[in-house]
């Protein structure tokens, strides 16, 4: 060890918790991104971005939400007027972490409601901008909750856009789905939805058992990776000193 080594980095660290997982998983989302928008939507997706930007993805854009660009520390750095937002919104420069109440094989997504369109059991969001976030530019998402109520076999309503459906569309990709038991993707000849990681202490089976419909499973899946030392050490003193992600995931 470095003799300027600083005694708080000398102490332990405790192990990395299902939380901080889901952070490392979300912020792998915008690794390589390169100058791009990020809009994380929750939590989680937030604080993973932050933490991309902070290590491997020092050029990602992030926002205050309306119209300004943002440094780590919340100072405004530039101005995002409407036009320039929605030329990066329309052209693939932006990446959008958002939540799904239903997602399918395919990664159609549904925020708008639960039950037929026509009389719904549950009003939700709303379709909300995932029609043009999807066709547009990289979407993942983000479901604190995996159960076969929000993997399903078919969505009640198409908000957010899948491959089945994409067909045409330049900038449509949905690199990821994360969740509190692992990491998806569509890695697949035909899109279908992958299991690609574990989060540690989660087995294929609970997996299978939490969704509605069958995901493609390979003999061997490899677990989520772990956070660094640095990683953890920005995470918890840094990013989300008051442990808010503990209270969205909880293993």
């Amino acid at each position: 060890m470095s003799s300027t080594a600083t005694a708080a980095d000398r102490v332990p660290l405790a192990p990395a918790t299902r939380a901080e997982y889901c952070v490392i998983a979300c912020a792998e989302a915008w690794r390589g991104a390169g100058e791009i928008l990020a809009s994380p939507m929750g939590l989680i997706p937030s604080f993973g971005a932050r933490l991309a930007k902070r290590t491997f993805s020092p050029d990602l854009l992030l926002t205050d939400g309306e119209a300004m660009l943002v440094a780590l520390d919340g100072t405004v750095e530039g101005w995002l007027p409407y036009r320039r937002h929605l030329t990066m919104v329309t052209g693939g420069r932006r990446h959008v972490m958002m939540g799904a109440s239903q997602i399918d094989r395919y990664g159609n997504q549904n925020i708008s409601c639960i039950g037929d369109w026509a009389r719904p059991a549950r009003q939700l969001l709303g379709v909300r901008g995932a029609p043009v976030n999807t066709l547009n530019n990289p979407v993942s998402y983000w479901v604190p909750r995996h159960s076969a109520r929000v993997f399903v076999e078919k969505v009640d309503m198409v908000s957010g856009v899948g491959y089945d459906r994409a067909a045409g569309a330049r900038f449509h990709r949905l690199p990821r789905v994360v969740s509190d038991l692992g990491v998806f993707d569509f890695e697949t000849p035909d899109h279908a939805m992958r299991l690609a990681s574990l989060h540690p202490g989660v087995d294929v089976e609970q997996v299978r058992q939490a969704t509605g419909f069958d995901l493609v499973i390979a003999e061997e899946v490899p677990y989520t990776r772990e956070p660094t030392a640095g990683e953890l050490r920005l995470i918890r003193e840094v990013i989300d000193p008051g442990a808010l992600r503990e209270r969205e995931v909880r293993a």
